[in-house]
């Protein structure tokens, strides 16, 4: 039971690095494509939240994650 929750929290963390990355790649794609910087703004926003997460144990990302995977451990959900 415990390995099936390991793997679970696995599962959740890949989805975080996921969305978050995805996020990263849209950003610097539309800023590409469309040759506006303000795009870059978005992956700055990620970027300043990656950072400040660990000392106010807050993410968005994780926010969400925690409410669709509740069977799953919290993950930075504020504690």
């Amino acid at each position: 039971m415990k390995i099936l929750k390991m793997e679970k929290n696995v599962s959740k963390i890949r989805t975080h690095d996921a969305i978050v990355g995805l996020l990263y790649l849209i950003s610097v794609g539309l800023t590409l494509y469309t040759t506006n910087l303000n795009f870059l703004s978005i992956a700055i926003a990620v970027g300043v939240l990656q950072i400040i997460s660990p000392a106010t144990k807050f993410c968005p990302v994780y926010f969400i994650l925690n409410k669709l995977m509740p069977e799953t451990d919290p993950i930075q959900n504020g504690k």
